[in-house]
């Protein structure tokens, strides 16, 4: 009874398993790659715009603009939009206005002076594709461009004010000449007729951070009072990876509310999202990209997350008031402002925090919720990469220290595996003896395994102490920007994409992709690596003697196939890491074994494969 309940309950687990990999990995990773492919197709579209670009100097020709929806109880940030049209390619709305280019050896882009957004921007050190000469990631686009994504700041009126100030559509002066570089700012300034003027300074340093200071001088005859504000907006829902384990939307600390993560189709559903907070950051994250406001730590501010419509187009934006400020007439009023915008690169995060205090930056990084694991392995990884220049080796290195910190668990699981091998031939007269009364049959057992000190379960430890780890480690390879492209050796160019070889079109032999048949083309990816990591657990388990129950001894069989393919989808990094992990069981667990008087029997399990045993006469 106990044999059918184990077994039953290894089918259970088996197709838990199964079904949970096909739901939280296979069906979101093939329809990331649809939407992908369906990205690619649309940008080639894009390319080639089916009516004439809008040549420089020419204004692009806005729709009606439509206003940020209000934030209750506070003043209407002005963030006025002009209609996307489809038909105008990115480079033609750049090329559309003034602009203040800019340029650091992280970055390139413009801001333009048509509403002095931040809105222009490349990331110079990533690519595409795994290719260099791929183009860069383009994070920031103008309104009026096919994915419009900027940031803008400046002031606005507080309730009953009626100062002209100014807003998307004003045309500011470049009051320093050049590039905006790494010590070199920029300076625009606009006059609003009436007494007031508005100056903004830019600056940018080597990495991804844009420091804005807005100043306000009344040179009126009367006290005004604005609200300085900031903004990150977004047209059009982005592409998201769709996976379980990721958040891609809007995400902040925010004071003593700590992490705020909704996606994008939450924050459609609420319409608004209001905060009221001091020591906060927010924004919105991508993948591997961010876009992030970061207000002084100890300013008082008025945020929220939002979404709402501009023509059929959705729109999401993330924003911030700060306090009211009255500026006397011959005062000057200010207020300053950090934009983060770039990759999210551990190192330049939390130098960021540390830098100017942010509450727990690093957390737009995705941890997940072994943090406690997963980033100290990444630390860990990272520390071999520079000191071996490989990511692949690292991870190779690191679950070499991993068998060492679980060594005693393993010496013991061993030890005990071990034992329980010296008693087989008790335990089959035991079941013998009592084949027809299964209860005093596991009594027997129990007893036998009492007397000999054996824990029948101690064979399952090192399996449960690696789930943690393993899981740790995709999150690294999956989430992690330094893991993104790189390389291990031969053929393995991007250790956090799949292994590119298929055995189903012969590694390359046969000129066809076997993963876009429909309805089974997800299952047809099998490449090397996921081939030796199904040999290594093969090995592993034949090193253990043979179940006697046939059903659970078929099960044992089938898991590495069935592993196989489950991991052939996964980050190659993944499937190196188990593959060698594997490996180093082997060894490990023969070694303790025939340390404590144990048979290694993984020569006879194979060799029974292939030699039938002669019937009994």
């Amino acid at each position: 009874m106990t044999d059918n309940k184990n077994t039953l309950l290894a089918i259970v687990l088996s197709a838990i398993v199964l079904i949970g990999w096909q739901y939280f990995f296979a069906i979101p990773q093939e329809k990331a790659r649809q939407e992908q492919l369906a990205t690619q197709q649309a940008a080639q579209r894009a390319a080639t715009p089916q009516t004439p670009a809008a040549q420089p100097g020419q204004p692009v020709q806005p729709g009606q603009p439509v206003p940020v929806p209000a934030q209750p109880g506070a003043p209407l940030p002005p963030g006025q939009t002009i209609q996307p049209s489809a038909s105008v390619t990115r480079a033609a709305t750049i090329a559309a206005g003034p602009r203040i280019p800019i340029a650091t050896e992280s970055l390139q882009g413009s801001i333009a002076l048509k509403g002095g957004r931040i809105d222009d921007l490349a990331l110079l050190k990533f690519r595409e594709r795994v290719d260099p000469k791929s183009p860069p990631i383009i994070l920031l686009s103008p309104s009026g461009s096919p994915q419009p994504f900027y940031a803008e700041f400046g002031w606005t009126n507080a309730a009953g004010g009626a100062v002209k100030v100014p807003t998307a559509d004003t045309v500011w002066t470049q009051a320093s000449s050049g590039t905006l570089s790494v010590g070199r700012p920029a300076t625009l300034t606009w006059d609003n007729g009436e007494g007031i003027e508005f100056r903004r300074t830019i600056t940018v340093d080597d990495k991804y951070l844009f420091t804005i200071r807005d100043d306000v001088v009344n040179k009126g005859t009367t006290p005004i009072s604005l609200y300085p504000y900031a903004l990150i907006s977004r047209h059009g829902t982005p592409k998201t990876e769709g996976f379980y384990i990721l958040h891609e939307g809007f995400i902040g600390v925010l004071g003593e509310q700590g992490l705020q993560e909704f996606s994008y189709s939450n924050v459609e559903e609420k319409k608004v999202v209001n905060f009221d907070v001091t020591n906060a950051w927010f924004g919105l994250t991508d993948k591997y990209w961010a876009a992030t406001l970061l207000p002084d730590s100890t300013a008082h501010l008025k945020a929220r997350f939002s979404s709402g419509l501009l023509g059929t187009t959705k729109t999401y934006q993330t924003d911030y008031l700060l306090d009211v400020q009255t500026i006397a007439p011959g005062a000057t009023g200010s207020a300053n402002a950090k934009l983060f915008a770039g990759a999210k690169e551990t190192r330049v995060i939390t130098e960021y925090e540390k830098q100017f205090s942010l509450n727990r930056f690093e957390l737009l990084i995705d941890w997940g919720w072994f943090y406690f694991i997963t980033k100290p392995m990444f630390w860990v990884i990272d520390y071999f990469f520079h000191m071996f220049g490989n990511f692949g080796v690292a991870i190779l290195l690191v679950t070499v220290l991993i068998k060492i910190v679980f060594y005693p668990l393993a010496n013991k699981s061993y030890a005990s595996m071990a034992k329980m091998k010296a008693v087989q031939p008790q335990m089959t007269a035991l079941r013998e003896r009592y084949k027809d009364d299964k209860a005093k049959q596991q009594q027997a057992l129990m007893e036998l395994y009492k007397t000999e000190k054996i824990n029948p379960l101690a064979g399952c430890l090192p399996i449960l102490v690696q789930i943690p780890v393993f899981f740790a480690l995709y999150k690294v390879l999956f989430v992690t920007i330094e893991m993104r492209h790189a390389p291990f050796f031969g053929w393995i160019k991007d250790l956090s994409a799949p292994d590119p070889t298929n055995l189903f079109n012969l590694f390359g032999l046969l000129p066809f992709d076997p993963t876009l048949i429909p309805a089974i083309g997800p299952f047809l990816h099998l490449g090397v690596w996921p081939l030796i990591m199904g040999v290594t657990m093969w090995a592993q388990m034949k090193l253990n003697p043979t179940p006697p129950d046939p059903t659970q001894a078929m099960i044992f069989n089938w898991m590495p196939v069935i592993f196989t393919f489950m991991l052939a989808t996964f980050p190659a990094g993944l499937v190196i890491y188990w593959a060698w992990n594997n490996s180093l069981s082997v060894l490990q667990q023969s070694v303790i074994m025939r340390k404590h008087g144990a048979k290694i029997e993984l020569f006879d399990n194979i060799k029974a494969i292939f030699v039938r045993k002669k019937p009994q006469e």
